[in-house]
């Protein structure tokens, strides 16, 4: 029997996911404010007890069809979740792996060096701000430093406009901003796995918390499937389908519950 207080964040979306056979889904899943709080610094996240043995126990109980769709590198998320290897898309689907366990596809170039240089040094001279290379990408966190949200931005549009040839995107996100190929989604990685065998024919059902998410949520309904919303920086009341991280876990647990029931 659901317990109504664990899913009394959810929205309709979402109880509708676990009112019906969880079997016929796909799962999409963010990690940073969706399944994980977010920290001040990107290295600070805490994954909690319990949520590496759920996680593995949904992909199995899928048959492979769960899937990390992240910002950041996957060995990073592998490193997070160790010993779990996810299928998933990384760095905003200019990373993939399309098996639990398989190796890890680049699908594009990364960023040229003199502008991760650049944009290292920016970050190095303005205090609390962080830079994060990750190959196809690289991040700037201004959460220590919000008042330089502007300032930081102008900054970035500048160098970017020394790269027109590079057909880069400036993507806002939770006190960041990231830069990376255009062509690359956290949508395109989910449309790509949507596709392979272990995936196809269930309804993808995407879960995420802020703008680089969007993509993917609209992607996963455009695919006969379901978007569901977290609460945080991004979402805010009158808009969101799950309540934070707590209230993913506690989903995920419920649909785990269904998978084995």
């Amino acid at each position: 029997m659901q317990d109504s207080n664990r899913i009394a964040a959810c929205s309709p979306s979402a109880k509708q996911v676990l009112a019906g056979d969880p079997a016929k889904y796909a799962l999409f899943l963010d990690v940073d404010g969706t399944l994980l709080d977010i920290a001040l610094k990107p290295d600070q996240v805490v994954v909690p007890p319990g949520l590496v043995a759920l996680l593995v126990r949904v992909s199995k109980g899928l048959g492979g069809a769960m899937a990390i769709l992240t910002g950041r590198q996957l060995a990073e998320i592998d490193a997070l979740l160790a010993p779990a290897e996810f299928a998933g898309g990384g760095v905003h689907g200019t990373e993939l792996r399309t098996e639990p366990g398989g190796p890890i596809t680049r699908v594009a170039t990364a960023l040229p060096e003199p502008l991760v240089d650049e944009l290292t040094a920016l970050a190095h001279g303005m205090p609390g701000i962080i830079a994060e290379p990750k190959g196809p990408g690289i991040a700037i966190h201004y959460r220590l430093a919000p008042d330089l949200k502007a300032a930081v931005e102008a900054k970035i549009k500048t160098l970017l406009a020394q790269y027109p040839d590079d057909n880069l995107v400036l993507c806002p996100g939770r006190k960041l901003f990231e830069i990376i190929p255009a062509g690359h989604s956290k949508a395109t990685a989910l449309e790509t796995l949507a596709g392979l065998p272990s995936f196809s024919g269930r309804r993808p059902v995407m879960i995420g918390d802020d703008a680089g998410d969007v993509p993917a949520l609209a992607a996963a309904q455009r695919l006969g499937g379901v978007g569901l919303r977290v609460a945080g920086g991004y979402f805010g009341p009158a808009n969101f389908d799950l309540d934070g991280p707590k209230a993913v876990v506690s989903w995920l647990t419920q649909f785990a519950d269904g998978l084995s029931g």
